[in-house]
């Protein structure tokens, strides 16, 4: 059960709680299929030694995916996500920890709408960002 953040408990500077998660080859050839994404970097590792990699590679677009999962999970059951977007400055293989962070860059009505702007990320566990963005989001009022 998710509990409900509020527009008025968020202030500038604050972090949201992390999302920590680990991708497994299986889960790169689920989300390929899913994405019809079939670039073989993602799932065959011959491939990917080929193209000088030495295993595979997560999908950018998988990383993004994470990122949406994130802020939904943060804003839900009542607020939702506005908008983000992210670059990918790095790659990430399965089998490693990534974490999604973000940090709270400003607060502001849209006539009856809270939104909050974050800068959030993908990292590994050794702090090292590899997909950076921004998004921004909505809660509810207390009132």
């Amino acid at each position: 059960m998710t509990t409900q953040r509020y527009f008025e408990d968020i202030a500038v500077g604050a972090e949201l709680p992390p999302l920590r998660d680990v991708l497994t080859p299986r889960r790169l050839v689920m989300f390929a299929g899913a994405a019809l994404d079939f670039y073989e970097i993602h799932y065959d590792r011959d491939v990917a030694r080929a193209h000088g990699h030495d295993t595979l590679l997560v999908h950018g677009a998988l990383k993004n995916a994470l990122l949406g999962r994130f802020l939904d999970e943060w804003t839900a059951p009542g607020g939702g996500v506005v908008s983000y977007g992210c670059s990918y400055r790095g790659t990430d293989r399965p089998g490693t920890e990534l974490i999604c962070r973000g940090t709270v860059t400003a607060t502001h009505h849209d006539g009856d709408r809270g939104l909050i702007e974050l800068d959030i990320r993908v990292e590994r566990a050794d702090g090292t960002v590899t997909t950076p963005g921004n998004a921004v989001v909505t809660l509810p009022s207390r009132g």
